[in-house]
């Protein structure tokens, strides 16, 4: 079955960086395209990144423009999401995603907390 398995998250200080990665199992991983999406708390989930299947093509929130790259191995099948610059109000879940054929799955998600 499709297993979407997060990884990185924690606590870093406003300015820091942090690498998530997921890995990803069950499916054929390099024909989808992969997606990072984040859930503060009170606040819907919200579209962070996404990459297309070969890698060559990426999109970003606005809010996360300029300070996070979102990266994937299509050997090893991991999707990475290296963030840069962090603020207090990137504070939320991080969720691994892929949309196979209609059929949204999720990772459990990774908790990230930016604060001094």
């Amino acid at each position: 079955q499709v297993q979407l398995v997060e990884s990185g998250g924690g606590l870093v200080q406003p300015g820091g960086s942090l690498s998530l990665s997921c890995a990803a199992s069950g499916f054929t991983f390099s024909s989808y395209a992969m997606s990072w999406y984040r859930q503060a708390p009170g606040k819907e989930r919200e579209l962070v990144a996404l990459i297309n299947t070969n890698g060559g093509w990426a999109n970003y929130a606005d809010s996360m423009k300029g300070r996070c790259t979102i990266s994937r191995d299509n050997a090893l099948n991991p999707v990475f999401l290296q963030m840069n610059s962090l603020k207090p109000e990137d504070t939320a879940v991080y969720y691994c995603s892929t949309d196979l054929l209609g059929n949204r799955y999720w990772g459990q998600g990774t908790q990230v907390t930016v604060s001094s």
